[in-house]
């Protein structure tokens, strides 16, 4: 390392290295990594604590308890009266729609944020669609988009894939989004 980090950037690089660790890291692990000795982890732990992230030391070492989310990318197609539907029921079968993507073959890929959780959200979301001068992003690829879902596991993404395919709503990969989006799907 070469510079010291200032305890803000240190306590930051603690909860970077927890959130991408599956495993308990040890005091002295998270202090070699920041130039610290363990006892002054020790002591950014329960700070991080008091700043209320969800910190929980184990026998083996420190570990973030959060719900660990699975994420899926899907392909869909349907026409401007179907988005409600299609929204309501990926949220009542448990996901949460991060957000919408178009992938447009001369402006590239394209998205905005939604984190759509519920029936709420839904319908707030479709109240400012109606509201709006704007149209829904999927109208600039012919109703073709990309939705990133979370949901508590790969079970409930499975529900939802199935549902979304017996809607109809579902579409397949192209070869060159595939390559594209690889990473993702």
């Amino acid at each position: 390392m070469d510079r010291t980090l200032n305890g803000s950037e240190r306590r930051k690089r603690i909860m970077e290295m927890m959130r991408s660790s599956s495993v308990p890291l040890s005091g002295t692990a998270l202090g070699k990594a920041t130039g610290v000795s363990r006892q002054v982890v020790v002591q950014d732990i329960a700070l991080l604590r008091t700043e209320g992230y969800p910190v929980v030391a184990t026998a083996r070492g420190y570990l973030l308890d959060q719900p660990k989310e699975c994420v899926r990318l899907f392909k869909l197609c349907h026409t401007n009266e179907q988005t409600e539907d299609e929204l309501t029921v990926i949220v009542d079968l448990g996901g949460c729609i991060r957000d919408v993507m178009v992938n447009h073959r001369i402006y590239g890929e394209v998205s905005a944020p939604l984190n759509i959780r519920n029936r709420r959200d839904v319908q707030n979301f479709m109240r400012d669609l109606r509201s709006g001068k704007s149209t829904p992003l999927m109208n600039i690829t012919s109703g073709y988009h990309f939705h990133h879902i979370s949901a508590e596991s790969e079970e409930v993404l499975h529900e939802i894939e199935e549902a979304l395919n017996q809607k109809g709503y579902l579409a397949e990969f192209l070869p060159y989004e595939k390559k594209s989006m690889a990473e993702e799907i």
